[in-house]
């Protein structure tokens, strides 16, 4: 008899050990009980196309914060208009990346050690935007211009890496255009600023942005 129940709570465990491997392969988890990665592909596109889309959104939202503060501080006619086209751009690229991401039922962001092996996440701090708006009225455009230029920059990085590394042929498309409207942006910038003036070294603020 005790062979019996033994032999019978082995085949119990067994059991209730392959229904719990079932339970994570359904529910897209993992055996150790742990989550799946947010980034992985999946049939048509590949972790680097989750882990752009997902990097750009919250690079999006900075971007639309930065360019929001040339409506309520002292710029020129052309920045204005240039910072009103880069927030209608950002805004419906973001709504399409949503879209996408959701088809292929991945999260909108990505656990923050997850973009390591992709150089980390570019951003431009909140605490970048304070500095940015205590500049006096005389500097303000000059280093609105200057933290907009790397922001954009950074786009510029994250949409080359996409287009090398990426399987999905819209987000390689898409990141295709954000490299000329970015790059093309750039050089707008580069062009209202001029030559680098001759008065002295830069704030430091704007010490690490082009």
């Amino acid at each position: 008899m005790r062979g019996v129940v033994k032999y019978g709570a082995v085949a119990l465990l067994i059991a209730c050990v392959a229904l719990v491997f079932a339970q994570c392969g359904a529910a897209g988890g993992s055996p150790s009980g742990g989550p799946a990665p947010a980034s992985r592909g999946g049939d048509g596109f590949n972790s680097q196309d989750v882990m752009f889309l997902q990097m750009m959104l919250p690079h999006q939202e900075q971007g639309v914060k930065l360019v929001r503060l040339a409506k309520d501080h002292p710029v020129s006619p052309r920045v204005r208009t240039l910072a009103l086209a880069i927030e209608s751009t950002q805004i419906a690229e973001a709504e399409q990346m949503q879209r996408r991401l959701r088809e292929w039922r991945r999260p909108l962001r990505a656990q923050s050690h997850e973009h390591a092996a992709h150089g980390g996440m570019p951003q431009t701090t909140d605490a970048e935007l304070e500095v940015l708006v205590r500049n006096p009225p005389d500097r303000f455009e000059r280093a609105f211009l200057n933290l907009l230029i790397g922001h954009q920059d950074d786009a510029v990085q994250m949409a080359r890496l996409e287009t090398g590394k990426g399987e999905d042929a819209w987000t390689r498309n898409l990141a295709a255009r954000v490299d000329r409207s970015r790059s093309a942006q750039i050089d707008q910038m580069l062009a209202i600023l001029g030559p680098p003036s001759s008065e002295g070294p830069r704030p430091p603020e704007d010490s690490h942005r082009k």
